[in-house]
């Protein structure tokens, strides 16, 4: 705890993040629930960036004062849900008082093996979202959240039977059903930020495919627009699908199509140069994609086109 480092700080185990908080060791190797209240040591204090090697879904509220994840404060004024999957690295910077309350479940990826939840556990897109994307919860959300909390915290600290696994990985599959839940909640009470969202994203997609980014770049990807837009690229897709039933990847090919269509009916250009021009290495490609997405070749669309005006 004394030593600082411009380095993440792996922790590997969770009998090491008890020492590192200073807390007795925990009841199971493999996982443990953490009161915030009991924590009187704060790591981020001294190591301002961790990776943990174990899932990390924790609670906090009533905490006073701000953390600085990345270049950006955010303020926990709410009950507000983080996740972490195993190997990200996690930077903070503390100001004000670090009192916080709340539960911190770690759970190692060896508890979950030869469970379904080993596999569910990485489809839940919230493991990778930003902190800055964290799930905000209402009083009675938080509330359940905190009884299912309760709930494991009872059941880790029972005498250990030939149930007890069984309990606690339901338990936990249900709490992770449930923040599933509120984020998609969250989508949709956040409307208003979304659609600002959604409006940035056009405007982004405009630019770029009237530029010479397409010529430079080539095709835009996921992780190129969701840096651009300062947002992790599971919660943009997510996002994107909530309020429009649509994935990014699928807003850049619409974006694409656009595009394409324009060039097909304002120039003379050919196929293979229209793909070129829209960033694609082969012309079957492009043909491929847009036939796929519109049933017609893009010969044929020009074609109809021109009909359509004679007519």
């Amino acid at each position: 705890m004394k030593k600082e480092t411009n380095h993440p700080y792996i922790i590997n185990s969770i009998s090491e993040l008890h020492r590192l908080l200073e807390l007795p060791k925990p009841e199971h190797p493999l996982v443990s629930v953490i009161q915030l209240i009991n924590v009187k040591c704060i790591p981020h204090e001294t190591i301002k960036s961790v990776v943990y090697n174990f899932y990390s879904i924790c609670i906090k509220k009533d905490f006073k004062g701000k953390m600085k994840y990345g270049q950006n404060y955010y303020d926990f004024d709410e009950g507000i849900m983080t996740f972490f999957s195993p190997g990200q690295v996690v930077s903070t910077d503390i100001t004000g008082n670090t009192a916080v309350h709340g539960w911190w479940l770690v759970i190692h990826p060896d508890f979950l093996r030869n469970t379904i939840l080993s596999k569910s556990i990485k489809e839940y897109g919230y493991f990778s979202y930003a902190v800055n994307e964290a799930l905000h919860l209402s009083e009675k959300e938080e509330a359940m959240i905190t009884a299912m909390m309760q709930n494991i915290d009872q059941e880790y600290r029972s005498v250990i039977d030939a149930f007890s696994h069984d309990v606690i990985i339901a338990q936990i599959d249900l709490l992770l059903t449930y923040c599933n839940r509120f984020y998609n909640r969250q989508f949709i009470t956040r409307k208003q930020a979304n659609n600002d969202l959604l409006t940035k994203l056009e405007a982004l997609l405009s630019d770029y495919f009237n530029s010479e980014k397409i010529h430079e770049m080539g095709l835009p990807t996921v992780l190129y627009v969701s840096e651009q837009l300062n947002i992790s690229p599971n919660y943009l897709s997510d996002m994107l699908r909530t309020l429009t039933g649509q994935s990014t990847q699928q807003h850049i090919q619409n974006k694409l199509l656009d595009k394409a269509k324009e060039i097909l009916t304002t120039t003379s250009l050919s196929v293979s140069e229209i793909a070129y021009q829209l960033g694609f290495e082969y012309p079957q490609s492009f043909s491929k994609l847009f036939k796929s997405k519109t049933n017609v070749s893009p010969l044929a669309f020009r074609s109809s086109f021109r009909e359509s005006i004679i007519s």
